[in-house]
Parts: C-alpha cells; structure tokens; sequence
C-alpha cells in the first residue's frame, strides 16, 4: 500500500474531484480502482449528491450503512417500527424478535422525568469568592438580556434559560468556577443555541468583572463556553414486567430457571466493570441504531450514557432487573439529549423517511422509543447468553458476510444456507462447506491437518 511522504497544503481549497484525484494517486495501490469506486458510491442526483456533500467537509464520497427496520414495538400503547442504521448482524433481528415478544406482554413502557439540558462558562478567578458571588446576583438580568435575541423563538415555543448557578470548583483547580446555565430546548437538541448563549452572557461577566470594583482585582479570565453532553437532568425510564410464567416462549424452558439466571446476569453487570462494558455496548447496539437513523448525534448519546453508568465511581449496568411476588420486571434509566427538529432533519432524506416513519415524534416520544430499542436489544442478548449462548443466533446472521467475504453466488448461498440450517456456523467450518461445494482445496490453518 502506497503512503505519501509529501505534506500537502490548501488541501480544503482544492475541488471535490482535485481531493479524489490526490487521495487516489498519493495514497491508493490502483488509482484507478480508487476513482471507480468512489464515482460508483455517488448518488445519481446531482442536487442530492452536493447536499451530501456539505454534510462535513473535504467530501470525497459517500459512506453506506443499512437502514434496517424492526416492526411490533409496543411503547406506551402505540405501535411503532423502529428504523435502524448499523452494520453488524443479528441486531435489527434480535430487536424485532424482543419486540415481538413483549408485545403480547404489555409493551413497553417509557416514562420522560425532565429533558432540561446544560452549559458552562468556565473562568478563573483569584479574588474574593463572596465578591463573585455578589457580581453574579446583580447582573444576573443583564446575563438573560444579553441573550434575548437568541432565546425569543424558543421561548415561544415553551423553553429557554430556566436558571443560572455560580460553582465553585476550586477543591478541583485552583480559582476555577462555572457559570451553570440550565436549558430547555424542547423539539431541538439545542447545541448551537446553548453554546450561542453562553457565549453571549460571557462577554458581559467579562464586562462587568472588569469594571465592578469588588472583582475588578481578581483577575477573572472565561476559558470556554460549551454546552455540556452529559444530560443527567434529561432522563428517560423505560420498562417491560409480567408474570413469570408468562416468560414461556414456546421453547419448553424452566421459567423460574430462565428469570433467575436472567436476574443473575444483569446483577454480574452492575458489579463487574469487565462485564458492564459488553453489556452496555449491546444495549448501545439499538440505542445507536436508531439515534443514527434520526440523524441524532450519537457520539453524544454514547457519552452521555457511559458517563451516567458511572456517576457512583463505577462503570454499571444500564439496566436493571426485579424479581418480586411472581413479577419479572426489567428496566433502563438513561439521559438521552434529542432531537426531532433542526441539524439533518430538514436536510437528510433518510432522516426525513426515518422520522416519518415513527410518525414525526417530539423529542419526548422519541425519547422513550429509543430508550424502549435499547432495552430490546439488552433483552434479546441476555435471553440468548443466559440460554443457548450469544454465538448460535449471531452467527447464524453473519453466515451472509462470510459468504459474501468468499464471493459465493446466489445459489452458493442458498445451498450453504441450508446446510447451517442447524448448525453454528463458524469462520473455519463456512470456509471448508464453501470450499468443498467448490471442489476447490481447503485452506490449510497453520498446526491443523484436515
């Protein structure tokens, strides 16, 4: 593989076929293929294909994920079918199947606490606190007037500022506080709009420090202005519960067995660390998938959720499980900051097919829908480790990829399909069916004789 030893410098000013043509011929084994493939990604319409591309920037092409959908979710008594962007198996299957399941049990049952959001202005200062603190109380309406330009078309709609609070963090750093500013941003995931409005009300604390003759001497400098993504305030709780004898699945499995070994499992996640990551991961499997599809920031959801998974000092479990008077119960609190309104609702057209599909929630349904697919998804992976194991189902769904690794053809796929019908198909076992369908020789690992 060619690597480039040649800086390159404008690269953002050359044109979108200039950068192709560079990435290819600098840093591609065959240009050409390279040039191919990217033209081959390009979508049809012009228009759309320049939309796209101002999505980000340097855009050399596009990147496809599978938008999948998992129908039968019952939330709060309302169907919905939930659409899901993400490329590893069995996880839009295992959905559907936990949805399925549930929804002859009650559905789901999502419960928002609040949706209020935070941002900080973060400043030193190394004069008298109780100064600070008095220089904070008196211009606090000088604080909110400042973004009253901002604010206006968000207060219409119900939100804004709803507090300011001075923090003192110097136990942390030396002369370092917080202006904590709490929003309410209703439909919008609110980041330009809270980060705007700090911004504002740090050019008067500047102000006013500088020339109000209590603080003038502490030498107050505001570091940065952000919006926080941890969103413990802006919490969703979503729940499934039944009899434990209405665990039955038809398989013929002991119920009280099942729903012990389940309650099990989950109590091993809130107490180990090493397996609190997987666990959480699996739940973030549907969690992202459908945050991805709405064209939500799902890098700040992952953030926001593994940081409240350790809000007590350790990494736990995001979901929790009761076994009380007969009742199987099983729940998953998390902070969800969304959107439905804003970013690439308006501009991604599988955004806008996605939204339209679960019948263009607000954020608070939207909410409790995500928080119902991340609870499937932990459902479906728990039930699966606790019985069969986790590798029959999911490597049932990733017999295709290995087929598709191997270039089989159709009829290839099905004939082998069928074979693993009731078999775990593992890499080495698909590779040896495909080669003896072939008549071709079996790869030889190293040490193994076949």
């Amino acid at each position: 593989m060619k690597r480039s030893n040649l800086q390159i410098r404008g690269f953002s000013k050359l044109s979108k076929s200039a950068k192709i043509a560079w990435l290819s011929q600098e840093h591609l084994k065959d240009p050409a293929m390279g040039l191919a493939l990217i033209a081959s990604y390009n979508h049809s319409d012009d228009a759309v294909q320049q939309r796209h591309d101002e999505f980000i920037e340097n855009t050399v092409a596009n990147y496809f994920l599978p938008l999948g959908v998992a129908p039968n979710f019952l939330i709060n008594g309302q169907v919905y079918t939930l659409p899901m962007a993400i490329e590893e198996s069995s996880v839009v299957a295992a959905a559907a199947k936990s949805a399925q399941f549930w929804m002859d049990r009650g559905g789901f049952h999502s419960t928002v606490h609040s949706t209020t959001k935070v941002g900080h202005i973060h400043f030193t200062f190394n004069g008298d606190a109780s100064a600070l603190a008095a220089l904070l109380d008196r211009i606090t309406p000088e604080l909110l007037a400042a973004t009253e330009g901002i604010t206006a078309n968000m207060r219409a709609r119900g939100g804004g500022i709803l507090s300011l609070e001075l923090k003192d963090r110097r136990e942390a750093m030396d002369g370092y506080f917080q202006l904590e500013v709490r929003f309410e941003t209703r439909d919008s995931m609110g980041a330009n709009f809270i980060n705007s409005c700090l911004e504002e009300m740090a050019k008067v604390l500047r102000l006013e420090a500088a020339t109000d003759a209590g603080t003038a001497s502490g030498d107050l400098e505001v570091v940065m202005c952000i919006l926080s993504n941890y969103t413990p305030e802006c919490l969703v709780h979503c729940e499934v519960r039944c009899a434990i004898a209405d665990l039955d699945d038809g398989s013929g499995m002991d119920v009280q067995e099942f729903a012990r070994k389940f309650q099990r499992a989950v109590r091993i996640a809130e107490v180990e660390p090493y397996r609190a990551t997987t666990h959480n991961k699996g739940i973030m499997n549907g969690i992202d998938a459908v945050v991805l599809a709405t064209g939500n920031d799902f890098r700040a959801v992952e953030a926001a959720c593994h940081t409240y998974a350790s809000r007590d000092g350790q990494y736990r479990s995001l979901t929790h499980c009761s076994i009380e008077e007969g009742e199987f119960r099983f729940w998953i609190e998390i902070p969800l900051s969304l959107g439905t309104v804003g970013g690439l609702t308006k501009l991604h057209p599988m955004v806008q097919l996605a939204l339209e599909a679960l019948g263009n929630p607000g954020a608070k349904e939207l909410m409790g829908i995500i928080a119902a697919s991340g609870l499937a998804q932990n459902f479906a992976a728990l039930r699966a480790l606790t019985t069969t194991g986790i590798q029959k189902g999911h490597m049932k769904m990733h017999l295709l990829n290995i087929l598709n690794q191997l270039e089989a053809s159709d009829a290839e796929k099905a004939e082998l399909t069928a074979f693993f019908a009731d078999k775990v198909p593992h890499h080495a076992e698909v590779v040896a069916a495909f080669c003896r369908l072939r008549g071709i020789p079996i790869p030889q690992a190293e040490g193994v004789v076949r």
